[in-house]
């Protein structure tokens, strides 16, 4: 940083930069520690004490000697021994360093890159985990298969107008992970991908058009991957020639697809939740009780009593009081 300011500042007096400073903005970001490493302390006759007891001597534990309680660990053996779970700063001499390259070798750069924005926010300290890897290589996966599709489950993807349904779910992921990625909230930008490629499962077919949008938002998290599924979305389509996604506009988000028509309505007798019904919203008090009225669990509890009070909260609650 220092080298940085000081020849940009160089070349601010020679002439060659127009600006004084060479950054706009400093974010400093979280250590990323060492994995757990797990111990209990015993005494001089090997019986395990608290930690802090006197003259006694730390012993480490395997990651499969011991299973999460409660908030904390104990001895898979003997749960009633409680386990001392530290994570360190990575070095050498503590043997809890992880090598990059080794991570891109067995999951790839993308997954790599993805799991550092995904292990937290930017700016706190994170503890490793590999098995946080390959959460993030599987989600990875999933993408790749809905859009490649696999030898025994071809893709779904068609030349379709996409439903309303469909392009809800896009805008939605749209306005979620433009917020999150401008605020540096990468951790929730990648919760919001990954909450869209699980609706995008249960769909009979994906629309083209929709994926493509979705390829761009993922493209600043896994580049490699998403300019390979880029190429493949515009070959199936027909496109002879196509441009790198790094050259198309960042999607554009339509507000109105996320304005709800209509909500679900809890109906309550007497207090207690006896179903709910799907009323438009802005919903008058008189249409919800003819519509709650007309279901049978509501209608059982009202069978035979006097309504003696509506207490009506539009678009939120309705509950009917009986006697």
């Amino acid at each position: 940083l220092l080298y940085a300011r000081f020849w940009h500042k160089v070349l601010f007096d020679a002439g060659a930069v127009s600006t004084e400073e060479p950054f706009q903005k400093l974010v400093s970001q979280g250590m990323i520690l060492g994995g757990l490493e797990y111990s209990v302390y015993v005494d001089q006759d090997g019986n395990v004490v608290p930690e802090g007891t006197p003259d006694a001597v730390a012993q480490s534990l395997a990651a499969d000697q011991v299973e999460p309680k409660g908030g904390g660990y104990v001895l898979k053996s003997d749960p009633s021994v409680a386990v001392t779970a530290r994570a360190h700063k990575m070095s050498k001499s503590r043997g809890n360093v992880v090598n990059p390259d080794d991570v891109v070798y067995g999951y790839g750069a993308d997954s790599l890159r993805l799991y550092e924005m995904f292990m937290g926010p930017l700016r706190e300290t994170k503890v490793w985990n590999s098995k946080g890897v390959e959460g993030v290589h599987r989600f990875l996966a999933r993408v790749y298969r809905l859009i490649i599709g696999q030898a025994d489950t071809p893709s779904t993807l068609t030349d379709d107008e996409p439903t309303k349904e469909q392009l809800k779910a896009l805008h939605s992921c749209i306005k979620k992970v433009s917020e999150e990625t401008e605020e540096m909230r990468f951790n929730t930008a990648i919760a919001a991908m990954m909450e869209f490629i699980n609706a995008a499962y249960k769909w009979d077919s994906c629309p083209r058009s929709v994926l493509k949008d979705f390829v761009l938002l993922l493209a600043p998290y896994a580049p490699h991957l998403a300019e390979e599924m880029w190429h493949v979305l515009h070959k199936r389509s027909g496109d002879v020639e196509m441009a790198s996604l790094a050259y198309e506009p960042w999607p554009a988000l339509d507000e109105s697809l996320l304005v709800e028509s209509s909500v679900n309505l809890p109906v309550q007798v007497n207090g207690k939740v006896r179903g709910k019904i799907e009323v438009p919203k802005g919903c008058s008090q008189d249409d919800a009780v003819e519509l709650a009225t007309a279901v049978p669990s509501v209608a059982k509890q009202m069978d035979g009593k006097d309504v003696k009070k509506v207490i009506f909260v539009q678009d939120k609650i309705l509950n009917i009081v009986v006697g």
